[in-house]
């Protein structure tokens, strides 16, 4: 009796060393399957008009989204001229953009005057709608609401009339704005311009690029 146990045991263990010797077997088979099938997918070529096809796509895209960017996010502008000396000189770069909420006094803005000239023009808002401005160009001194405004920011003293007529209060929808070289400068002191109307503001100044030794922010403690 022992003896048949003792060979029924025997007989189990060489089955499953036969099974467990299958499956090691089995394996390396797997294995190399798995790596001929690797190779064959990656010896397949990739067509040349495909890839050029994924480029174009990618470049496409890109322009798409730069040009929403610019069109209703932000621009860049050109400073013309030295209107807005020292804060801002000629042939500047600046970043722009039409989503800043509501236009606010120390503003910096870019906005179009065709009775002016075609160009942009950049100024700075001095007085939002319902303010009321006066200066007193013998002092040189601004004064909104009765209130004189502290100007760190300008080139010198305002004591350049041009056809202004004060005090003035500046309509509903519009803003009036000076060039920050107050002496030097076309802005809402000239008929020509006057009070702005905000539909003619292409966006608020957020940016400097250029030139590469003043690129950064253009509103510091002062504005």
């Amino acid at each position: 009796m022992k003896d048949t146990n003792k060979g029924s045991h025997l007989a189990r263990n060489q089955r499953a060393a036969k099974k467990k010797q299958k499956r090691r077997s089995s394996k390396p088979e797997e294995q190399d399957a798995a790596q001929e099938a690797l190779e064959e997918a990656e010896a397949v070529p990739v067509s040349p008009y495909k890839e050029t096809y994924e480029w174009i796509q990618c470049l496409v895209l890109a322009l798409i989204v730069c040009v929403l960017l610019f069109v209703f996010v932000a621009r860049v502008i050109d400073v013309v001229g030295y209107s807005m000396v020292p804060t801002l000189d000629d042939g500047d770069k600046i970043i722009i953009t039409r989503w800043a909420g509501d236009y606010e006094q120390g503003d910096i803005v870019v906005l179009r005057k065709e009775t002016l000239r075609e160009e942009p023009i950049v100024k700075r808002v001095i007085a939002v709608e319902g303010q009321t401005v006066d200066i007193d160009f013998t002092l040189g001194i601004v004064y909104v609401d009765g209130v004189a405004l502290d100007e760190p920011y300008v080139n010198e003293l305002t004591y350049t009339q041009e056809d202004f007529e004060g005090p003035i209060t500046v309509p509903e929808g519009c803003v009036f704005v000076m060039g920050d070289n107050r002496n030097n400068s076309t802005d809402s002191r000239d008929a020509r311009v006057g009070c702005v109307d905000t539909r003619y503001i292409m966006g608020k100044v957020i940016f400097r690029i250029m030139p590469l030794s003043k690129m950064g922010a253009i509103y510091g403690s002062d504005g």
